[in-house]
């Protein structure tokens, strides 16, 4: 483990916030190394029911990888098994049905932009910026960039990942084409991503990870297949003690008793 990524959970949100603040947050492999029990975590722990992802201080998210030991190194470790496999840094790359926060508190490049394209709602600071500088370090931007081609314009995705750093994306111009979700004042990301987080783990954590998984199966599916396999989903739920409790507790004028799994 490594004190360059903390992880805390509180009223049943976890929160991962990238420590490096010295290095723009910048990822290394032990940052890697390191989230990967963390999701674990996350996914396994019923009392969780939302994750919210950071960065230390008001001027970086993160920096992508910390480039200086990319090139102590020689490369990049891995690079013979599939991105199923090897890339592990966000929630969906780590399989987490558990919706996810990126609270965007500074400037998102490279690497950062992993957990912005793979959460579930993107709250940014006014003076957050997001910029793709793979192409300027001789690198392939592909995962994160196939991300932001699926949540923003397709001219806006290639020029971030073409022009490299000479083309910036300001957190206002994000909001305006969808990439994000909510603005927040400088140094308040986390803070409204706290209020959103405790609205969801007020939700069933069934009915709202089923709902999630058909949300984003939606992105990769044909629409009437994903109809369907929405369908399914739905039709699971309603063997849960969520799906008559939540009618019940309504009826009764009384807050529901969720089942989590930790009962």
């Amino acid at each position: 483990m490594t004190d360059e990524v903390l992880f805390a959970t509180r009223d049943h949100i976890a929160t991962i916030t990238l420590h490096r603040p010295e290095r723009g947050n910048a990822l290394t492999q032990e940052i890697r190394d390191a989230l990967v029990p963390m999701w674990d975590e996350i996914r396994d722990d019923p009392d969780i029911r939302c994750v919210i992802i950071t960065g230390t201080g008001d001027r970086h998210f993160c920096t992508g990888a910390d480039v200086d030991r990319v090139a102590a190194r020689g490369g990049v470790r891995g690079g013979y098994g599939s991105a199923a496999q090897e890339v592990r840094l966000s929630s969906r790359q780590n399989g987490i049905w558990k919706p996810t926060i990126c609270a965007v508190n500074g400037l998102v490049a490279g690497a950062g932009l992993h957990f912005v394209v793979d959460s579930d709602i993107i709250v940014a600071a006014e003076s957050a910026t997001f910029v793709d500088t793979h192409v300027n370090v001789g690198m392939v931007g592909a995962i994160e960039n196939i991300g932001l081609a699926k949540r923003l314009p397709l001219g806006t995705a290639l020029r971030m990942t073409l022009q490299g750093r000479n083309f910036r994306l300001t957190a206002d111009r994000a909001y305006q084409l969808g990439l994000v979700d909510e603005l927040a004042p400088p140094g308040g990301a986390l803070d409204a991503a706290r209020e959103i987080a405790t609205d969801i783990c007020r939700n069933s954590p069934n009915a709202v990870s089923l709902s999630q998984r058909a949300v984003w199966s939606s992105v990769e599916m044909p629409y009437t297949q994903a109809v369907e396999y929405g369908y399914t989903l739905l039709r699971m739920h309603w063997m849960h003690p969520d799906f008559t409790e939540g009618p019940r507790a309504f009826s009764e004028r009384r807050q529901p008793r969720w089942t989590t799994g930790a009962e």
